[in-house]
């Protein structure tokens, strides 16, 4: 079946919250006790200093970095699905074949030769009575 593409959502850029805990607003990071208060003109310029730092910053960065880290991360995750089909169900599968016929190769085993000493060892122990005076 042909892989079907999608559209990139570019206004839901992280649909399942995967980086809620890097969501970091001027509020969050600076903060002025009650009865401290800097200059009115100081404290607007430096949210939108803030805010701007950041935004062009992290703008920067992603644009420097974001595409080959992207197919870094894409390739990462290709090889660990070719890993998984390839390399480690199928031996898991083998394990599995092989681990059950050693299960019931041991279970005969433990039937033919230890449960019948078991069995007559608990006849033998199972009279014994104790009486106390």
């Amino acid at each position: 079946m042909a892989e079907q593409q999608q559209e990139v959502d570019l206004d839901r850029r992280d649909p399942n919250n995967l980086n809620e805990s890097s969501q970091v607003a001027f509020e969050d990071v600076l903060g002025e006790p009650e009865t401290v208060h800097s200059i009115d003109c100081v404290w607007t310029n430096s949210y939108k200093c803030f805010t701007c730092g950041k935004n062009c910053c992290y703008k920067f960065m992603s644009t420097l970095c974001g595409i080959c880290i992207a197919l870094y991360w894409g390739c990462e995750f290709a090889m660990i699905t070719f890993e998984m089909v390839w390399c480690c169900t199928p031996a898991l599968k083998v394990h599995t074949i092989m681990l059950g016929v050693c299960q019931r190769f041991l279970g005969t085993c433990i039937q033919c030769c230890l449960a019948p000493l078991c069995e007559t060892i608990g006849l033998c122990f199972g009279n014994i009575t104790i009486n106390k005076k």
